[in-house]
């Protein structure tokens, strides 16, 4: 039997879909549960206990002053994707939380925006059968040349909700 739980059953209602369809009607659905990731426009492209995508375009509610993406955007754009890789694997009676989030801004950014957080086989164990832990996860955002603008630390706990 695989491992489920609420967001995977999200998820697995929409596996149908053709792949553009899917990430449109999903990203619509995680965007209105939670507003500032909808007003955001963040796209969730790919959604695995492993791996996790989410994409933002550069566009006018998210810009900084200089037309980029803004530093705050930037930084929701990898928490988002960590906290979906840590969410994909936790148990319903959990809750997860952000315990760091350290980014660290190299140079200015072109265009739209990737960040791909993922995990390894053993902290996906951990965070599915710990009772209550932490697990630093790994996420690189890249804009469109590629490189990446910034360095992240994300550090997500989780507890048993009350």
């Amino acid at each position: 039997m695989s491992f489920t739980n609420n967001l995977n059953r999200v998820v697995a209602k929409f596996q149908f879909l053709p792949p553009a369809l899917r990430v449109t009607v999903i990203s619509g659905i995680f965007g209105r549960v939670v507003p500032f990731v909808g007003t955001s426009g963040l796209r969730y492209e790919e959604l695995t206990p492993e791996r996790v995508v989410v994409t933002i375009r550069n566009r006018r509610p998210v810009q900084n002053h200089i037309k980029g993406v803004h530093a705050a955007a930037m930084a929701l754009l990898a928490e988002t994707a960590t906290g979906f890789a840590v969410g994909m694997n936790l148990p319903d009676d959990k809750l997860p939380l952000i315990k760091t989030l350290k980014v660290d801004y190299l140079k200015r950014t072109r265009g739209d925006m990737r960040a791909v957080a993922t995990l390894t086989a053993e902290q996906v164990t951990m965070i599915r059968t710990t009772p209550k832990g932490e697990v630093t996860v790994p996420v690189m955002v890249t804009d469109e040349s590629g490189e990446e603008p910034i360095r992240c630390e994300m550090v997500w706990a989780w507890v048993p909700k009350k």
